[in-house]
């Protein structure tokens, strides 16, 4: 089971409404008008549909849709990894059921909740897919396309379009850079011409990264050589002056305390201080020494220094750019280059694309094959659904017929064909003539098809538009024997669907002093005996037709 509760309120014309739902096959009945489709419209919603203002029952001011669910752990893993709790249990004990909420107000905004987190619309799809299929009554609409077709031929295959479609996209890209390269090729070399004569006239400057800094650096100091000379000389001379040697006068004044340190121990430390003041004199005193000895003017260095400063400038301001984002200027008109000049390799391009369009083939072959094996035995399955519906002698058949160009999606073209009778030739699926025909054939298709998915809950809403009879106590059967393994929650109207189903829920309209309210209630007992004789057609206070209504039931209940 998954689908536990629904709980409505203000939506379309329906107050409040609070329904538990059961596992198995229930059918929703009720009315022409009542509001049947509502209840599938309201989970469509609550598994993110696109909706606006309008469903908001009139007079109030916002709705209110939330949906009970059971999870699996492939839902609870996707909770986990995107930031929701799982409500799983870790005592044992039954867990707390997936609260998918969802709120629409008067100005058409709209809000929603995943086990009361906030969460967008592809977040609450994301989990509808996985646990909700609905089929609605206009199914045969989608099927009548070549993208919904080929998506069914490639889920009953259990394949997927991933692998080719990322194939193409590389082919893609590649063919359409060397159809750009081939269409460029006069002014791509007018551009590499250009590129070359830039760099070139760069050539004498080569600007290397983090040059310009160093660069200033020297060129400021030799700009004051000799005011460096001369601080340097003054500083050496006080420290040696011979009248007032500095280091000189510090050692005696080191000697004098310490040898008064046995009398006076708070001498010890100012001894220590004034040894390291000597040290460091001492160390100040070579490192001038040394300074002098390898100082130099060098006026022939500081006129190199000052032609590449000049340089790296004129070339800033011709290029408007500050000097120190020339390195990168030139790297970047290099890497241009290279672009070009593997961009005019026309046949280095080709192999690519080639290489690229042999790997799409290769997936595309791969897929064909796979939808090729899945053709007959799909075919044969819905045929003989189309029998049991109605359409003996009819036929169900998936062409498979490749494409003139490759395509996102593979080599083939795939087209669902019908004949409806015995000797009739098989046409378009979407060129069937009859409408109770499409829907039959649309239900064989979704009953064929239901168990690919994943999901725990199938929702069928009026697919049995359209036929009766026998038929539709055959439908009524298939519902039943869906039933078994999942649940499934039906909007009919034909007596022998609902008859067929475990609960039945009916839908009706009742009116208050100023508006029409849809409600709903579970049918059960003589309840649903009535219900079902209504749906029959005759009175419902006719022993007749509540004789036949019985007869329904208890026929529809024995294993078929």
């Amino acid at each position: 089971m998954s689908l536990r509760r629904i709980a409505l309120k203000d939506f379309v014309i329906v107050q409040s409404l609070d329904i538990e739902l059961s596992e198995g096959f229930t059918a929703l009945t009720g009315e022409t008008g009542a509001g049947k489709s509502i209840l599938v419209g309201a989970v469509q919603i609550a598994l993110g549909q696109r909706t606006d203002a309008s469903i908001i029952r009139h007079g109030a001011q916002r709705c209110d849709i939330a949906l009970e669910l059971d999870s699996n752990p492939e839902v609870d893993s996707w909770l986990t990894e995107n930031g929701f709790d799982t409500h799983a249990s870790t005592d044992g004990q039954e867990r707390e059921p997936l609260l998918l909420r969802r709120q629409i107000d008067a100005q058409g905004r709209s809000r929603a909740w995943i086990n009361a987190s906030p969460a967008t619309m592809t977040q609450l799809r994301a989990v509808g897919d996985a646990l909700v299929d609905i089929h609605g009554q206009h199914a045969w609409q989608t099927l009548s396309s070549t993208a919904s077709q080929r998506q069914l031929i490639d889920a009953y295959a259990g394949t997927s379009t991933n692998e080719v479609n990322a194939a193409w996209q590389t082919w893609h890209s590649s063919s359409q850079a060397l159809e750009v390269a081939r269409n460029r090729q006069a002014s791509m070399a007018q551009d590499a011409d250009r590129l070359e004569w830039q760099i070139n006239e760069l050539v004498k400057l080569s600007p290397a990264a983090h040059e310009w800094p160093a660069l200033n650096e020297d060129h400021n100091r030799l700009s004051h050589a000799q005011a460096l000379l001369d601080a340097a000389q003054v500083a050496s001379n006080t420290l040696d002056d011979d009248t007032a040697n500095t280091l000189a006068l510090l050692s005696s004044a080191v000697n004098v305390l310490h040898k008064q340190v046995h009398i006076e121990p708070q001498f010890a430390p100012i001894v220590d201080v004034l040894k390291q003041a000597q040290a460091l004199l001492e160390d100040a005193t070579h490192s001038l020494h040394t300074y002098l000895r390898r100082a130099d003017l060098d006026p022939n260095r500081l006129a190199q220094l000052d032609e590449r400063v000049a340089l790296w400038l004129s070339h800033a301001r011709r290029l408007r750019c500050l000097p120190e984002d020339l390195p990168n200027v030139v790297q970047g008109w290099k890497d241009e280059l290279a672009e070009l000049t593997q961009a005019s390799d026309l046949e280095a391009m080709q192999e690519a694309v080639n290489k690229d369009l042999r790997a799409l083939t290769k997936a595309c072959t791969t897929l064909s094959t796979k939808r090729q094996q899945a053709a007959k035995p799909l075919s044969q399955e819905i045929t003989q659904a189309m029998q049991t519906l109605g359409m003996q002698g009819g036929v169900f058949e998936t062409s498979i017929t490749p494409l003139a160009q490759v395509q996102s999606h593979g080599l083939d073209h795939i087209e669902f064909l019908v004949a409806g009778h015995p000797g009739v030739p098989t046409r378009p699926l979407g060129k069937v003539a009859s409408g109770g025909e499409l829907s039959r054939i649309a239900l064989a298709i979704a009953v064929c098809t239901s168990r690919l998915g994943k999901a725990p809950t199938l929702i069928f809403d009026e697919v049995d538009a359209g036929i009766g009879g026998q038929v539709a106590q055959t439908v009524g059967a298939l519902m039943q024997r869906l039933g078994a393994d999942r649940q499934v929650l039906t909007v009919t109207h034909l007596a022998q669907v609902a008859a067929s189903a475990h609960k039945q829920l009916v839908v009706s309209k009742a009116r208050t002093s100023d508006n029409t309210i849809s409600q709903l209630s579970v049918a059960s007992g003589d309840t649903r005996v009535s219900e079902i004789a209504r749906m029959l057609g005759g009175d419902v206070h006719s022993q007749t037709s509540l004789a036949h209504a019985r007869e329904m039931l208890q026929t529809a209940a024995k294993p078929q």
